[in-house]
């Protein structure tokens, strides 16, 4: 395989640089935490990224944390940024700030490929490259194919356009109610908050809108208050999901305000936070956050999980946190190709998942944004994988394995068929081990379809509970 790597050797710190607009200072929040906005820096679009002088130390003024640091956090924090000291590793706005968004960077920590280093370098439009360092410590640096590392660094299937594919594969522009708010079931709305992340998936379903601030989406305090006044005007509507970006990404006191104005609201039975910050940035969830989202019960979360290899001691701590602040934790996981598609694989990170605290909710097929072929599965390796672990672990740690449908259908929940058929009253069913078992059903229509698919001959394959002819 052809690799290229930097020059190393060198121990200065990297230039937090800011080049894309969602990082502009002039953004209006809540696309960054307004105390950070100004840790960006905007050099000359001619100034070539470089790496400077070290800077003097600077004096440990960060509060102490008491979060944990995992042996492997400290040895990539000792060889990458030897200047930083584990209190600074620890608060998430240094996360932020030092995140990994040029090919310079990464190359001096990743042995990249000719196929890597050209996708970042061409990364697309809308959707930016960027990792923070904690993240990026759970990534190999010399293997390629690595599951966490292939779902975070660009490749050349991303600019290639496939068959049914869509910048907005699911229609959630199409049911915007108001700016940020997506109105398409009857009781629930989609709050969009942000538009940043603090790590970017590479098959993101909103790659058309996460990390840019201007344009045709943006994200303010503005369009906040007209959302929270959509939802105070719908009284049929009984749950928000708060999504983005990531809301998390938004700072405390925002954070907190837009949750008490949605908490104002009567009829308004719980909120929802959909987020990958407990994942790819855990330190964010500081004992003053879990205080805060102690406040506004009922308050649900869903957190997007990958691969066991990030059920790290950072991670579950961080669940562990919001466990304990009375916050129900579920799981979404996104299926995807020569990543995660082995019953074994999810297997140990659903059952990891529960002794976290954090019941597998869903596994989606993965969306068909535009760029994402490479990433996407059959929907039969789905049922199979369901079948798989049907039986062979506790229903706990099962999930609705669902297609959101394109065009704006909604989630819909895809199962293995265990109904064999009929035999004149009794249902015909088989368990996880292929054995057929009859249940009383006198007067019953279930299994005439499948009866009549036998009657012609059809197969039934045990693999993935399906018939075919």
């Amino acid at each position: 395989m052809d690799a290229s790597r930097g020059t190393k050797g060198s121990t200065a710190p990297r230039q937090p640089v800011a080049d894309r607009k969602e990082e502009s200072a002039n953004s209006e929040p809540p696309n960054l935490p307004v105390d950070y906005l100004s840790l960006f820096e905007r050099p000359a679009k001619s100034t070539p990224w470089v790496r400077q002088s070290p800077p003097k130390k600077v004096p440990d003024n960060v509060t102490p944390t008491s979060f944990t640091i995992s042996e492997q956090s400290r040895a990539f924090l000792s060889k990458h940024f030897p200047e930083a000291n584990e209190n600074q590793w620890c608060d998430w706005k240094w996360q932020v700030r030092n995140r990994i968004r040029r090919v310079e960077q990464l190359s001096d920590i990743l042995l990249l490929t000719d196929d890597e280093r050209a996708s970042v370098v061409q990364r697309s439009e809308n959707l930016p490259m960027a990792i923070t360092p904690y993240y990026l410590s759970l990534l190999s640096p010399d293997n390629p194919n690595q599951p966490l590392r292939r779902t975070h660094i660009p490749l050349s299937g991303e600019y290639v356009k496939s068959p049914g594919e869509d910048p907005d594969p699911l229609g959630e522009d199409h049911d915007t109610a108001v700016p940020g708010l997506v109105h398409r079931y009857p009781d629930r709305v989609l709050f969009l908050t942000t538009g940043f992340c603090s790590t970017y998936c590479r098959y993101c379903t909103r790659s058309r809108m996460v990390g840019e601030t201007n344009g045709e989406y943006s994200f303010s305090t503005t369009n906040w208050e007209k959302a929270v006044q959509y939802i105070e005007a719908h009284p049929e509507i009984r749950d928000c999901l708060l999504s983005g970006g990531d809301p998390l990404s938004i700072g405390d006191d925002k954070l907190a305000w837009l949750l008490e104005r949605l908490r104002s609201i009567k009829h308004l039975e719980f909120i929802r936070i959909g987020t990958k910050i407990p994942v790819v940035m855990p330190q964010r969830i500081t004992d003053q956050l879990c205080q805060i989202l102690k406040k506004y019960h009922p308050l649900w979360m869903s957190i997007h999980f990958t691969h066991p290899d990030e059920l790290t001691p950072e991670t579950i701590e961080a669940c562990g946190r919001l466990a304990d602040a009375g916050i129900p934790l579920g799981s979404q996981t996104v299926l995807l190709k020569n990543i995660n598609d082995d019953a074994q694989v999810l297997k140990q990170l659903f059952q990891g998942l529960l002794k976290t605290r954090v019941k597998p909710y869903y596994l989606y097929q993965c969306d068909p944004v535009t760029g994402s072929a490479h990433f996407r599965t059959p929907v039969e390796k789905g049922l199979e994988i369901i079948r798989q672990l049907r039986g062979h672990t506790t229903g706990y740690a099962i999930p609705q394995f669902v297609v959101d449908a394109p065009g704006g259908g909604g989630k819909i929940p895809i199962l293995p068929d265990y109904i064999v058929g009929r035999d004149g009253d009794d249902l015909l069913l088989t368990n996880f081990e292929g054995g057929v078992y009859r249940y009383p059903d006198p007067g019953g229509k279930t299994g005439q379809a499948q009866a009549a698919l036998r009657a012609q001959g059809a197969e039934y394959d045990e693999q993935n509970g399906l018939y075919s002819l």
